[in-house]
């Protein structure tokens, strides 16, 4: 009997604990989950409270479509397009049918993207977002479809689209269909764009393939989260074809960002303000009422030399493009990249308000000290800042927006890697649009306007200068090693080149001078900046009175003229 009860007691409480351990267990599971980058079993709550990111590691998880919805939707304000359309198995795939229908019951989707109108700060806007959950996300026929009819109907209703991209490409059991998307889903987009109307690409972990090639990458504004996986062809693929080792960070999204193929890397908690921010800045503006500024009475400008002009001109101290773009115009958003090579730091620009109008502005960037300096070689542009600059001449062509131009540099980068790039080539093709520009265009010399690496941001509707500026064909040292084959005497060089304001606005190559207080500095910036801002109100009213022709007219008749 002993050994009845001792035989039968273990036994019945190991079922008690076996129970007891699957209860925690499930509940374990409840609470917790895996992130896939570290490892490591992170809260639910914490993570989801987190915006889906590791709170160790701060990898980012891959959002379900109704969560990517959730965060950057007004609340209630989406609204389905997404209706039947037909499945299509073009190649007879076996198993694909079945596999379709396995992906619906697991995922709770039809497919692998929903479309639809949304609202984001209250801007309305239509928007796809795709599902890795659904085969990876990859593009088949039903994809490609609901993604062309929701630009289609977008350009329709003079809508502004974002896509949020996320797949492995093309869909494999499609075939040659699923590379047909490609060309539908690109056709529709440039329709949209001819219409004068937004896109947004919101890369997202991974995007590649197919959709990299297609609508990925055809963004006005292409912005990815952190780390994102972003590429044609996958690393395994390049690995397992061509046998090449990848560098470390190879096609994530700070790798994309350095080689100009991204705008900006948003993290996820700031995505929908950064899209609400976007959305707003492509509305058609309104002028603000602005108090005009105290400004400093006319003085009787003092007579220094040419070199001094020169000296001032290069102070490191000075203030510099960025100083402006902060001190005049609001809600500056930088863009980046050239979507060829690389972001070049000697050039930035972007979209801003100006008393309430959208406008774009570019600047040649130099730094106020030694690190800044490298970071942005001095204010030495590359093809690639060139390019960058004409791709926002352009985007601001399409929107209607007018384009301010900050002139600041010793002349264009002449290194090795620039004639490898083109550098003639990048500043001749800023020349041949910007003589075309639909759009009004000024340009304001704030330091140094060396040689044709200025004159790549200054073929204008007008020019100005900055009263201790210089604007010549080549620096003063350049010129004396050429025609006298002695540097040292720059000083005498800068004289006879007539590099000043007051120089160029008598040979009728600026328009207007612009007084400083000495030194254009920071203590200064304020006055500094609401001239500008006197200014640049004065000019955009006045051009705005023309019409494209007049205006492309007006710009060429100004050159021709000299």
């Amino acid at each position: 009997m002993l050994k009845d009860l001792w035989g039968k007691k273990p036994a019945a409480l190991r079922a008690k604990k076996s129970r007891r351990e699957t209860e925690e267990t499930e509940l374990l599971q409840g609470l917790w989950t895996k992130c896939g980058i570290c490892g490591n079993m992170v809260y639910k709550d914490e993570v989801r409270a987190n915006s889906y990111i590791c709170p160790k590691c701060h990898g980012y998880f891959r959002l379900k479509a109704h969560q990517r919805l959730r965060m950057i939707a007004d609340k209630g304000s989406f609204e389905s397009w997404d209706g039947q359309i037909e499945e299509q198995d073009p190649l007879d795939f076996p198993g694909y049918r079945e596999k379709l229908q396995q992906m619906r019951e697991t995922t709770g989707l039809t497919e692998a993207v929903m479309t639809g109108r949304v609202k984001i700060g209250g801007h309305s806007a239509v928007i796809g977002i795709c599902d890795a959950r659904f085969l990876m996300g990859s593009m088949g026929s039903v994809v490609g479809e609901r993604i062309t009819q929701a630009v289609e109907r977008a350009t329709r209703e003079r809508l502004p689209l974002i896509l949020f991209c996320c797949s492995g490409g093309a869909r494999m059991q499609e075939g040659i269909v699923s590379l047909m998307q490609m060309a539908k889903t690109s056709a529709a987009l440039k329709r949209h764009s001819d219409a004068g109307l937004l896109y947004i690409s919101v890369l997202t972990d991974p995007t590649t393939g197919g959709v990299t090639a297609s609508f990925a990458m055809l963004g006005d504004i292409i912005l990815a989260e952190p780390g994102a996986l972003i590429g044609f062809a996958g690393p395994r693929v390049i690995e397992q074809t061509i046998k090449q080792k990848l560098p470390e960070g190879f096609q994530r999204s700070e790798f994309l960002l350095e080689h100009g193929f991204l705008d900006a890397i948003v993290e996820r908690a700031n995505l929908k303000e950064t899209l609400g921010r976007l959305l707003a800045l492509h509305k058609e503006g309104e002028w603000e009422d602005a108090a005009e500024p105290f400004l400093p009475k006319k003085r009787r400008r003092a007579k220094i030399t040419a070199w001094e002009v020169v000296e001032r001109s290069r102070q490191a101290e000075r203030l510099n493009a960025l100083d402006y773009i902060e001190g005049v115009f609001s809600d500056f958003f930088e863009l980046h990249g050239d979507r060829y090579c690389r972001d070049d730091g000697a050039v930035v620009g972007g979209i801003a308000l100006f008393q309430g109008i959208p406008v774009t502005v570019i600047g040649q960037q130099k730094g106020k000290n030694l690190k800044e300096n490298l970071n942005r070689n001095f204010g030495m542009p590359s093809p690639d800042g060139y390019r960058k600059a004409l791709r926002l001449m352009k985007q601001a062509e399409k929107f209607h927006r007018p384009v301010i131009c900050l002139v600041d540099t010793p002349g264009a980068f002449c290194g090795l890697e620039a004639e490898e790039r083109g550098q003639g080539r990048a500043i001749a093709e800023n020349l041949f649009e910007l003589a075309s520009l639909k759009t009004p265009v000024l340009s304001i010399v704030i330091g140094e306007g060396g040689s044709g690496g200025a004159l790549a941001l200054a073929l204008a509707d007008e020019v100005w200068m900055m009263e201790n500026a210089v604007y010549s064909v080549l620096s003063p040292e350049g010129f004396a090693s050429i025609l006298w084959k002695d540097s040292k005497r720059a000083s005498e060089a800068a004289e006879v080149m007539k590099m000043t304001a007051e120089d160029l606005k008598e040979l009728g190559v600026i328009e207007k001078i612009l007084p400083e207080e000495i030194p254009a500095c920071e203590e200064n910036k304020g006055i500094l900046c609401g001239l500008f801002r006197v200014e640049i109100r004065d000019f955009l009213h006045r051009y705005q009175e023309f019409s494209l022709e007049e205006l492309v007219e007006r710009r060429y008749q100004r050159f021709r003229a000299l």
